[in-house]
This record gives C-alpha cells, structure tokens and sequence, in this order.
C-alpha cells in the first residue's frame, strides 16, 4: 500500500489533469504485475520476442510508435531505443517508475505521449471513431505496436458508460475494437497487434467455470502465434480459481 500511494503521488503531478482520473487504474496494474511477475513472464516473453523478431525483419527503423506502453514490460523497449531514431510511448498515464526507468537507461530518444486511443469520445458523440488518425501526422513511421491495449479499450469503455445509463455497451464497445482494428490495417508501415482476445476462469481442476469475449462479437484477426496467459492465478482474487486469457499476435510487415 505504500508503495501504490508513492507511485500514485509522485506520477500526479506529471501527469496532465486530464488524465488523472486514469491513475488509479495504472498504479492497480503495476501493483498487480509486480505480485503476479512469474506467472506472467511467459508472457512478457512471447510479446518481447514476437516484437524483438518483427525489427529485426525490417529495412528500415526510423521512427516506432507504441500504443498502450504501459509498464513497458512487453515491449523490449531498451532493445528498441537503441535500434529507432525515435521512440513515441502513447499511453493515458505514464507511471513515474516508468519515467525514473527510462532516464535511469539514459534512452533520451523516448518520447512520451499523453493520448487517449479508444476513440470512446467520438463514438459517444455520434461520429465514426478514428482514434488513430493521429499516427497520418508522426514522419518517418515505419513501426505501430499495438501493446495489449485492444481489450482494455473494452473495458475502460465499459467502465465510463456506467456513469450513462442511456447508451448500451453493446452499442459502443464493438464499434471502438473495429476502429482500432482497422486504423492498424489501414497504416502504411509495419505493424504489430499483441491482444487478448478471450479469457476463461479455470477451477484448481482445470474446469473451466466461466468463459467470456474479450473481442465483443468483433472477428478476431488471423493469428501467427498464440498462448494462454494467467492474469489472474491463483491466490491473486480467490484460492480455488483462476483468470487465462488468451493472447493472439499478428503482424503485418511492409
């Protein structure tokens, strides 16, 4: 607990009060992946080497965008700084343990970027949601990383229609995940979707108690790799169950 509350204060005041309502959330998920690092290292793995594979099948590597950066575990982001001219790292919060770290390695090609990328005021208000758009105006783009961010979209957008009771997620969360989805194809550089696209809860005897999409209807992608991962194990909400999700990733080289 003291550690969350020194991270949540020392991250307030760099982070534009715009966002700050995210910062609860972002601190809950350091805290979680510091509790969970084992159970989620194979993971973290196979998005590192599926990325770490991608460059080194480029020409060219000028300038990488990485959407939901996060705790910048599943991106080899050092490996990264030292290949690109230019780093961008869009997420809602970038945690100061994040920012401590990167200036600790002295990676002084990182740039970071305060975006919201769901696309969720837009649809709110009626019009098509092209929450990549922005990406048209970065020069010499040749790799996007979509970095498990396409399901928490979901979620989040989830969240903030419990406070409107007269639009239905189901109106709303589809539309934002088929955005996304095509703003990515649609890119001119290589790109790269890390997503989980379903989870099941798992009984200690490998029942599964209850299954769910993460995608909301929306066709997952074709997928080049895939492999479970526990987000939530045993112990972490219950004793007698746990939380897989599973992970697709897909690439598209140009």
């Amino acid at each position: 607990m003291i550690a969350e509350a020194l991270q949540y204060v020392a991250t307030t005041p760099v982070t534009p009060s715009e966002f700050r309502p995210f910062l609860g959330s972002s601190v809950s998920l350091w805290s979680r992946a510091t509790r969970c690092k084992d159970e989620w290292a194979a993971h973290e793995g196979n998005c590192r080497r599926f990325v770490a594979d991608t460059i080194g099948r480029m020409r060219q590597r000028r300038t990488v965008v990485v959407l939901g950066s996060g705790l910048l575990r599943d991106v080899p982001i050092e490996a990264v700084a030292r290949t690109f001219d230019t780093v961008v790292l869009v997420d809602l919060v970038h945690l100061a343990s994040v920012r401590l770290w990167l200036k600790a390695k002295r990676l002084d090609n990182v740039r970071l970027v305060h975006r919201d990328l769901s696309g969720f005021s837009d649809a709110l208000g009626g019009e098509q949601p092209e929450p990549l758009a922005f990406l048209r105006q970065v020069p010499y783009l040749d790799l996007v990383i979509s970095a498990n961010l396409l399901s928490q979209i979901g979620v989040g957008a989830e969240r903030r229609l419990e406070q409107n009771k007269d639009v239905s997620p189901a109106d709303v969360v589809p539309q934002l995940i088929e955005a996304h989805l095509r703003d990515l194809t649609a890119l001119p550089c290589t790109t790269i979707l890390l997503t989980d696209v379903a989870y099941r809860i798992v009984g200690r005897s490998g029942e599964t108690l209850k299954s769910g999409d993460l995608m909301h209807g929306v066709p997952a992608p074709d997928a080049e790799e895939h492999w479970p991962w526990p987000v939530v194990p045993f112990g972490e909400q219950g004793r007698d169950y746990q939380i897989v999700h599973q992970v697709i990733a897909r690439r598209v080289l140009r």
